[in-house]
């Protein structure tokens, strides 16, 4: 019995498709086992947002060599799309395989022999038509549902339409399946996941479904206690989408929302599909139904062009919109986009210092928000994140809290007051039933 280990760099929708592809080698008799645990196989699932991520491939297969030098090296995902030839020089890798192919692996690749020559099997994008059904499962206490791959926007800084393909989505009745055998494996929390979530319902090139319709369907589902939307476009996010997730008792009151810049300059030049104005307008919308809901934002710094007087106005824009936390992403340049051919290159050491200060922004807005729960009563989902003897949940709208160490607590749900904010930054909770929920 081969010995199979995963590594998964990047997002959640990676996570997704790591598991369900290291479940498929279970079903053909393999062994899955510890990244050290010298495996006969390594699958390397890469991401390729940031140039960082490039250079965090080449030190896995470094240390993928050094624990097992004769073991099988695959790397898939992302960055294996965009630049297969770039990866099959990488010293020790043994197969690239691109999107239309790595769900085909186990297939494409018979039996993991090594020989002189890295296997490449990667078609060009276009190829990549087909949505491949995929979630998390035994890795966390929440799982990560796909229902959407793809992205028909083209952004002058991205190049995840060239590294997944066109948006393309899976249909509603097989994502319910999905989601009542997630149940059934005992998971409480359920985050939907995609390239581009909101625009989900495209099949064929075709509009089928809106994502609205989706979020009504996983509402009836038994056996699952939360339901997150990970992201979702301001310009998809719908006043019905806000309605109903207000009045759902599974639908958290969560949003992550990218918004990029501050700046109307900045995002006329990013090409994104929505102005300053209209992000506004879907906070104070969140905010109207749902005062206590966690909205984080995605935010940029660095773009081409950005000059101090517009980094000041995202600043200050993000310092007076009420959310409760921000991603911040220092601009990398990747080839085959628009943006490093527009000039005006921003100094690396000045887009460090800009993602510095929105860093300590984010802190000062997390902070604020946690400090506004305090006092409330809410239901924590407890996970197996033990530090120092304490253990570690979110609330339905995403404080992290923590606890002391009990192990019947894990993957269960617990109604808690949030009483105060530790010194690690974390809300520490007094006990309001002695009973953990059941369903």
């Amino acid at each position: 019995m081969k010995k199979v280990a995963f590594y998964t760099l990047g997002c959640k929708l990676n996570f997704s498709e790591t598991s369900t592809i290291s479940r498929m080698f279970e079903e053909k008799g393999y062994k899955k086992a510890e990244f050290t645990d010298t495996p006969d196989i390594f699958i390397i699932n890469t991401c390729s947002v940031t140039e960082n991520a490039d250079k965090k491939c080449r030190k896995v297969v470094r240390e993928a060599r050094k624990i097992s030098p004769d073991a099988y090296v695959t790397i898939i995902g992302c960055y294996a799309q965009l630049k297969p030839k770039e990866i099959s020089e990488i010293p020790g890798v043994d197969a690239v395989l691109g999107a239309a192919e790595k769900f085909r692996l186990i297939e494409l690749l018979d039996g993991f022999v090594r020989t002189k020559e890295t296997q490449v099997l990667a078609s060009e994008i276009e190829e990549a038509n087909i949505f491949n059904n995929a979630y998390s499962i035994n890795d966390r206490t929440r799982t990560f549902l796909k229902v959407q791959d793809g992205c028909d926007y083209s952004c002058t800084f991205c190049t995840i339409p060239l590294a997944r393909g066109n948006s393309r989505s899976d249909t509603i009745p097989n994502i319910i399946k999905s989601a009542k055998e997630i149940a059934e494996s005992g998971v409480k929390e359920i985050v939907l996941t995609g390239v581009n979530t909101g625009d989900f319902g495209i099949r064929d090139g075709k509009r089928q479904d809106k994502f609205i319709d989706l979020v009504k369907e996983l509402d009836q589902v038994e056996g699952i206690d939360r339901f997150r939307i990970s992201s979702i476009e301001p310009n998809l996010l719908h006043d019905d989408i806000i309605d109903f997730v207000a009045g759902s008792s599974k639908f958290v009151p969560h949003f992550h929302i990218p918004l990029q810049s501050g700046s109307d300059k900045i995002l006329k030049m990013m090409k994104r599909r929505y102005l300053s104005a209209l992000y506004v307008s879907r906070v104070e919308k969140i905010r109207s139904v749902m005062p206590h809901c966690c909205i984080g934002v995605d935010v940029i710094v660095g773009f081409p062009g950005e000059t101090d007087e517009d980094f000041l106005e995202t600043y200050h824009f993000l310092n007076e919109l009420d959310i409760s936390y921000l991603h911040v992403f220092t601009y990398s340049e990747r080839a085959n986009t628009e943006a490093p051919e527009m000039g005006n290159a921003v100094p690396m050491k000045v887009r460090h210092q800009r993602s510095k200060m929105l860093r300590t922004l984010s802190e000062k807005k997390k902070r604020k928000f946690y400090e506004e729960n305090l006092g409330r009563i809410d239901t924590v989902l407890f996970e197996e994140d033990i530090e120092d003897g304490m253990m570690h949940g979110f609330t339905n709208n995403y404080v992290r809290v923590a606890a002391k160490y009990d192990p019947v607590l894990i993957n269960e749900l617990k109604r808690v007051k949030l009483a105060s904010i530790n010194p690690s930054g974390h809300v520490e909770i007094e006990e309001v039933e002695t009973e953990v929920l059941s369903h």
